[in-house]
C-alpha cells in the first residue's frame, strides 16, 4: 500500500471533528469502528493488516485531525484501538479459511471457540482472586485491580479510564517492584503492562519522557551512520538486510529496514554481547528483557516480542516500538542492566534523557 485517504465519516462524527473537540468513548468506537470497515475495503477484504498498514490509517487521521493526537500518545492509542477493532471483528468468524489459515500460523489450535476462549480467561480471574494479597481485599485499590483485571479480557477497552486507573494504582505498584516482588505477581494484578502503551505511559509518570518518540528520533538520525561503519561490513544482521534492500524499491520500506537492522546492529558496534538484546531467529536465552525478533526484513512475516525471565510480555509491532519497549522495561521493573550489554544501553539512555555530553558511536 503506498497511500490511504480517509472515509467520509457519518455525519454525527463530522459534527465532533468540526468542532475539534476530542471525542468521548462511545464516539471513538464509532470513529474506529468506521475506519475499520472502510480499511477493510481498501485491504481488499484482509482482515489482517500489517503494522505498516495500521501506521498509514492512523497517520492520515491525525495528519488530518492533529487534536486527537491527546499529549503525543494518539499515535499508540489510535493505533492499538483499530487492533483491538480487527481481533473483535475476527473473533467469531471462526469458519473462515482466512481466519483458520492465520490461527494456524500464529499456533491457535483449531478447534478453540469464541466460548471456550472466554470460559478460560473467566477461571483463570478466578484462580488470580482468590490470590490478592491480603491487604489488598476490600480495599479501594483492590476494586480498581479488580476493574484493570476484567477490563483487560475485553476486546474494546476503555482507554482513557485504564489511564485513570493506572495512575490512581501506581504507588502500590511501584512499592511492589521496589520490593522485588516476583514479575509473575507484578503482571497477574497490573496486566495492562502487556501492552506497549501502558508501558511506555509507566515509563513517562516515572521520567516525564516519551520513549517512543525519543526512540524514532535516534533511529532516524544514527541507522545511516551504523550502517556506514566498517566493524558491521561482515554482519550477518547487515548480509541479510543488503540482499533484501535488493528486493524493494519504495522508499518507506528501504528506511523501515534500515532502521530495523540499525537497532538489531548495535550491540555489536559497541562490543556487547547480542545475546542480551536480541534473539534473531532463535529461542531466547537471557533472563533480563530482550527482544525476540523473526524474520526481521520480511514486511508481511516479521515479528517481534519483548522476553522477560524467558517469558514474553508483549507482542511489538515493528523494531522501533520493540526497542522502546526494550529500554522502558528495564526502568519501569527496575531490573539491573547486564554489565555485558552496558554500553549500548548506557548509549541509548544517554539520547532519550538528553544527557549533556551522551554516549557516542565508537
Amino acid at each position: 500500500t503506498s497511500s490511504y485517504a480517509l472515509p467520509d465519516f457519518p455525519y454525527d462524527v463530522k459534527c465532533i471533528l468540526a468542532e475539534k473537540k476530542c471525542p468521548d468513548h462511545s464516539m471513538r468506537i464509532r470513529i474506529i469502528e468506521f475506519l475499520q470497515a472502510d480499511m477493510t475495503k481498501y485491504l481488499e477484504g484482509s482482515l489482517y493488516p500489517n503494522s505498516q498498514q495500521y501506521n498509514l490509517v492512523v497517520n492520515a487521521l491525525l495528519q488530518t485531525y492533529p487534536f486527537l493526537d491527546e499529549d503525543g500518545n494518539g499515535f499508540l492509542l489510535w493505533k492499538r484501538a483499530l487492533k483491538d477493532r480487527f481481533k473483535y471483528v475476527r473473533r467469531p468468524i471462526e469458519d473462515d479459511e482466512q481466519v483458520l489459515r492465520n490461527k494456524c500460523k500464529f499456533g491457535h489450535r483449531r478447534g478453540q471457540t469464541r466460548k471456550s476462549f472466554a470460559e478460560n480467561k473467566l477461571d483463570d480471574v478466578q484462580v488470580q482472586e482468590e490470590e490478592e494479597p491480603g491487604y489488598l481485599k476490600g480495599s479501594t485499590m483492590d476494586l480498581h485491580i479488580k476493574w484493570l483485571k476484567q477490563e483487560y479480557m475485553r476486546t474494546q477497552r476503555n482507554w482513557k479510564e485504564v489511564d485513570n486507573r493506572m495512575n490512581v494504582t501506581i504507588e502500590i505498584r511501584r512499592k511492589m517492584i521496589s520490593n522485588k516482588a516476583p514479575l509473575k505477581d507484578i503482571l497477574r494484578l497490573f496486566p495492562f503492562l502487556r501492552c506497549p502503551y501502558q508501558l511506555f505511559r509507566e515509563f513517562q509518570l516515572l521520567t516525564h519522557t516519551d520513549i517512543y518518540k525519543k526512540t524514532v528520533e535516534i533511529l532516524e538520525v544514527y541507522s545511516e551512520n551504523i550502517l556506514s561503519l566498517y566493524v558491521v561490513r561482515n554482519n550477518p544482521i547487515n548480509i541479510m538486510l543488503q540482499e533484501n534492500l535488493k528486493q524493494h524499491r519504495e522508499e518507506d520500506v528501504l528506511k523501515y529496514m534500515k532502521m530495523t537492522a540499525a537497532c538489531l546492529l548495535l550491540p555489536d558496534v559497541f562490543g556487547d554481547d547480542s545475546s542480551l538484546f536480541a534473539a534473531v531467529n532463535e529461542e531466547v536465552k537471557a533472563v533480563t528483557p530482550v527482544l525476540k525478533v523473526k524474520n526481521p526484513f520480511n514486511m508481511n512475516a516479521c515479528e517481534f516480542a519483548l522476553y522477560i525471565e524467558r517469558e514474553e510480555l508483549a507482542q511489538l509491532d515493528d523494531c522501533t516500538m520493540a526497542l522502546a519497549a526494550l529500554v522502558a522495561a528495564f526502568h519501569v521493573f527496575d531490573i539491573l542492566c547486564p554489565e555485558r550489554i552496558h554500553r549500548t544501553l548506557n548509549f541509548l539512555e544517554s539520547l532519550v534523557f538528553e544527557v549533556k555530553n551522551p554516549a557516542s558511536l565508537p
